[in-house]
């Protein structure tokens, strides 16, 4: 038979203080993700986390739960830290909150499976969530720290020699791309890390973040700073296992679900488009400019445009809300590239003359 004894009361008094503690820590964490990310998608998480914590609080009756609060007799009210009443920053807060969060959450798993296993359980899903919105956030904090003010991302082949490729290299770095990324399907491998090596050392030598198209081992066997992937390549994940913590992992994503899944994924960047039909690549539909709205509208993870953006479009880009694009042969194809490169870094509203970026 069902155990149909009531509650302890010393059990409902300690969830009534973990539910205050994690629907408060939830709070801190959404007004931080609205208020100082202005980040749509990390605010409606952090609500739905919210909200969550209290329907799975509905279960104990509010009278039960006041009947067995006592905030005057509770010991734990004069223990306090040092670190407690200092933070550094918004992002501090934070942090300190989710940390809050997380453990009043595991407390009302354990504690909850007194009462009822589904309450444990429900706690544990939740709990989960928390976890995601943390990694979700720490993830932009991330991206936007490693990326800083980069606008300007050019994709480049890998040219007819180590010579010709050096000198593209070197001269769009001096001209002031802030990201870099080969592409090149046609190399066998050897030919491709010795032209990413190539690219690594320049990049380094401007500032310039350097990027390898889709190959995680590539990047990391050339000292590269990241790794850029598709939706039909590696996960997240799987790029991350390879590359590691420290480098960054950028994904294609071509509607908005893929551009939320991406992020709470662990990508530090990401690649919104296409947006108009491009001469390097071939793609069978075109979310466009609409796409391009939402993102800048929802996500403040950096995201850079891409896809056929053009010094005579880039305006419309720019419009929509995206301040960062990624383009090819705007720049590539351009009769003279480094004044291809100062006329988009001008349409971006980003400083001409400086090399690589703040980040």
């Amino acid at each position: 038979m069902p155990d149909t004894s009531p509650p302890d009361p010393h059990v409902i008094r300690l969830m009534d203080a973990s539910l205050n503690r994690a629907s408060e820590g939830a709070r801190v964490v959404e007004d931080y993700a609205r208020f100082v990310l202005d980040d749509a998608h990390l605010s409606r998480l952090g609500k739905e986390l919210r909200h969550g914590i209290a329907a799975a609080g509905a279960t104990l009756p509010m009278a039960d739960r006041l009947a067995c609060r006592n905030t005057p007799g509770d010991v734990g009210t004069a223990i306090t830290t040092a670190s407690e009443s200092q933070r550094a920053d918004a992002a501090d807060v934070c942090n300190a909150s989710l940390g809050r969060l997380q453990e009043a959450l595991r407390s009302l798993e354990e504690y909850g499976k007194t009462i009822d296993p589904a309450l444990g359980a429900a706690f544990e899903r939740l709990r989960y969530d928390a976890y995601t919105l943390a990694a979700g956030l720490g993830t932009t904090e991330r991206g936007r720290n490693r990326l800083g003010d980069a606008r300007l991302y050019v994709l480049i082949e890998a040219g007819p020699s180590d010579e010709a490729f050096e000198q593209l290299t070197e001269s769009l770095c001096a001209a002031g791309v802030q990201v870099l990324q080969l592409r090149d399907k046609r190399l066998d491998d050897r030919r491709l890390v010795e032209r990413a090596r190539i690219m690594a050392a320049v990049c380094r030598r401007h500032g310039v973040v350097s990027i390898v198209n889709d190959r995680a081992d590539i990047a990391v066997a050339a000292g590269a700073d990241g790794v850029h992937i598709g939706q039909d390549e590696l996960t997240v994940a799987d790029a991350r296992s390879v590359v590691g913590p420290g480098r960054l992992v950028g994904v294609s994503t071509h509607r908005i679900e893929q551009a939320r899944a991406a992020r709470l994924a662990g990508a530090d960047y990401l690649g919104v488009g296409p947006t108009f039909p491009s001469t390097t690549k071939s793609f069978a539909d075109f979310p466009g400019i609409d796409f391009v709205r939402q993102v800048a509208a929802e996500i403040t993870l950096p995201a850079f445009a891409i896809g056929g953006i053009t010094a005579e479009n880039i305006s419309e880009v720019v419009a929509a809300g995206l301040r960062r694009v990624a383009v090819g042969a705007a720049v590539t194809g351009a009769s003279d590239p480094a004044a291809a490169v100062r006329s988009l870094r001008e349409a971006l509203g980003a400083p001409v003359g400086g090399e690589g970026s703040s980040g």
